[in-house]
């Protein structure tokens, strides 16, 4: 062999043993990087089966388990890992991960995880890495676990008129129970019950169902209610007291259903609130704190700390709450005061089946003054109702006839029945006034004449009139409100019933003070509730006739002046308009009826409903009385 050919032939088995090399490098390049790709998917689904583990045992449930208890504290979070970089030095290499918390901002930081050959005996083969705690964090031993903790944000208040706060902080004491420190649940849940007015034999079987250490409510009092049992509560051995804020009204029944509560989140809660919300958190329940709860409710903090199997938590994050904006409203804590005395005296009295509710509005703004309910209610009936008004509607009806030429003084007849399409329709108690002025005729409330004169007039002038005050408008005022529905197609005797606020005529109390506003005011104004922010404004605004609107307020007035209001005549302060109502509701005879009563005084326009009231004369009007007179002192 020539001395070229020798060169040429040792070129080739040096460039076969160099490529061998360099595929044998490259062969364990790729088997390190894919254990710590491996490594990364197994932290990020949770489940470390897959990732190739050395020193594990046969099934890696050991570092299953230890990665379980590892971020077990920071449920439901779970991270995202992703493998940045893989170094390899011959048999040894090294795995630079990224770690991101789902938080906003994301909790990112860097990991690093040694990876060497999976068994000794094949150096070429897979590769493994080692477990260790601080493959989920860096500062993790032996033992340690990752936990979290929220950190509530300070709720945003929610003001009425003036800026005023309705709904702020409020100092409040929680009462409860540890099982563990009493020798007699039984005799500490019926001392309890006695001091704090609860379910004794509940509370009883509940501490009884608690683990030892666990502290099982009783109930949370505003600080004045608790200085005021503090000496009897003290004493109870097995009672612990805590103390914090919640975002309260000024009494526990001023417009509740409106403002709502708020409480601990639920399953659902959470499940509906697209990451925003944990278990850990309270949020808006009801009302005003539901509709608007990511906006009152802020952004809570986050402490997430290292925590030693013995010693002290150690913060690894830590994140400031942002506190809740807060919320405008129209209410006027003075108006709604007046609102919620004037129905629970009127509960106290027996009125109705105890489910009342009254709505105030402003006359000149058309901003909400006062939403009330009585707790039978259940809920927000002053806004959500859906009752017949009944006479209330006259008022409207009244529009209608006067824009088809009707005028006050015009003689009406008021027979004691009158039929149309052979359905007949009567006075209250059977009442005849003969042929009276329309004015009169409205004053006492005359059914049979209003049923006479709807032979003039149609559903579509019904609904126009309606239309104009508000009634059925796409009018918001922040909160779900129901505006009313007055249809606009019906047979000759519909229309006869709905002139008189029956049929299928319908409304709430809302949408009743709103109509009499209008009435009031002489023009359109949208109505408001939540000012900040601001609800959409409507697409169409009504334009009713100044002039008609005028007279059914002078209308109005002699309701008051001789007709079924004359209680409101001595009421101090303005002249007082009036509207009474007896709405027949349900199939069974005699049909039961809900007791109406509408008006305004001044500024303030009111709408009064009584359920299973017999009448508005003598059910609501009491009421509308007792309201105007609690403003006037």
């Amino acid at each position: 062999m020539s001395i070229v050919a020798a060169v040429v032939v040792l070129a080739v088995v040096v460039a076969l043993v160099v490529a061998r090399v360099r595929s044998g490098a490259a062969e364990r390049d790729d088997a390190a990087r894919a254990a710590a790709v491996a490594l990364a998917d197994g932290l990020s689904s949770g489940d470390l089966g897959a990732a190739p583990l050395l020193d594990a045992d046969a099934d890696g449930a050991q570092a299953q388990e230890q990665y379980a208890a590892v971020v077990a504290g920071m449920a439901p979070l779970r991270p995202s890992v992703e493998v940045a970089d893989v170094t390899r030095d011959d048999d040894a290499a090294s795995a630079t991960l990224d770690v991101s918390w789902p938080l906003d901002p994301a909790w990112t930081y860097p990991v690093e995880a040694d990876l060497a050959p999976a068994s000794a005996d094949d150096p070429t083969g897979a590769w493994a890495a080692r477990w260790s705690p601080a493959l989920v964090e860096p500062s993790l031993e032996d033992g340690d676990v990752l936990a979290d903790e929220r950190v509530p944000a300070p709720r945003g208040a929610i003001t009425g008129r003036g800026g005023v706060d309705v709904v702020t902080q409020t100092p409040v004491v929680d009462v409860g129970v540890q099982p563990s420190r009493t020798d007699d649940p039984g005799g500490l849940s019926s001392e309890l019950a006695r001091v704090l007015d609860v379910d004794g034999p509940a509370l009883a079987e509940r501490v009884a169902a608690a683990e030892p250490s666990a502290f099982v409510p009783v109930i949370t009092l505003r600080r004045p209610d608790y200085d005021a049992v503090a000496a009897e509560l003290e004493g109870l051995r097995g009672t612990v007291l805590r103390e914090s804020t919640l975002a309260l009204a000024p009494s526990r029944t001023f417009a509740q259903a409106t403002l709502g509560t708020v409480g601990p989140a639920t399953a659902e809660d959470v499940e509906a609130s697209d990451g925003r919300v944990t278990g850990q958190d309270t949020v808006g329940r009801s009302g005003l704190q539901r509709a608007y709860d990511e906006r009152l409710g802020g952004v809570p903090g986050l402490v997430i700390s290292r925590v030693p199997a013995d010693g002290d938590p150690v913060a690894l994050l830590e994140r400031a709450p942002v506190p809740g904006q807060p919320i405008a409203t129209t209410l006027d804590p003075r108006v709604q005061d007046a609102a919620q005395g004037a129905l629970d005296a009127a509960v106290a009295a027996g009125a109705g089946n105890g489910s009342s509710s009254l709505v105030a509005v402003d006359v000149p703004t058309g901003g909400v003054l006062a939403v009330a309910n009585t707790p039978a209610a259940g809920g927000n009936l002053a806004l959500t109702g859906r009752y017949p008004p009944g006479s209330t509607f006259k008022p409207v009806a009244s529009l209608a006839l006067l824009a088809g030429g009707l005028t006050p003084q015009q003689p009406v007849g008021c027979p004691p029945t009158i039929s149309v399409n052979g359905r007949s329709f009567r006075n209250f108690e059977g009442e005849s006034f003969g042929t009276v002025p329309f004015a009169r005729a409205f004053a006492v409330s005359c059914n049979t004449a209003f049923v006479g004169l709807s032979r003039d007039i149609t559903m579509g002038a019904l609904a126009d009139a309606g239309a104009s005050v508000g009634l059925g408008g796409d009018w918001s005022l922040g909160l779900d409100a129901f505006t009313g529905d007055v249809p606009r197609d019906g047979a000759p005797d519909e229309v006869a019933a709905s002139t008189l606020g029956q049929g299928r005529v319908v409304a709430s109390p809302a949408a009743m003070a709103v109509a009499v506003s209008t009435i009031a005011r002489g023009s359109w104004t949208t109505p408001t509730l939540v000012t900040d922010p601001a609800p959409p404004a409507p697409q169409d605004t009504p334009s009713p006739d100044a002039e008609r609107l005028a007279t059914a307020a002078k209308l109005m007035r002699g309701v008051v002046t001789e007709g079924t209001a004359e209680a409101l005549a001595d009421v101090p302060g303005a002249p007082v308009h009036a509207k009474t109502g007896t709405a027949e509701y349900g199939a069974t005879q005699p049909l039961r009826t809900h007791a109406w009563t509408v008006g305004f005084q001044g500024d303030v326009a009111f709408a009064v409903v009584v359920e299973d009231g017999s009448s508005g004369g003598e059910v609501a009007v009491p009421v509308a009385e007792d309201f105007l007179r609690r403003l006037a002192d």
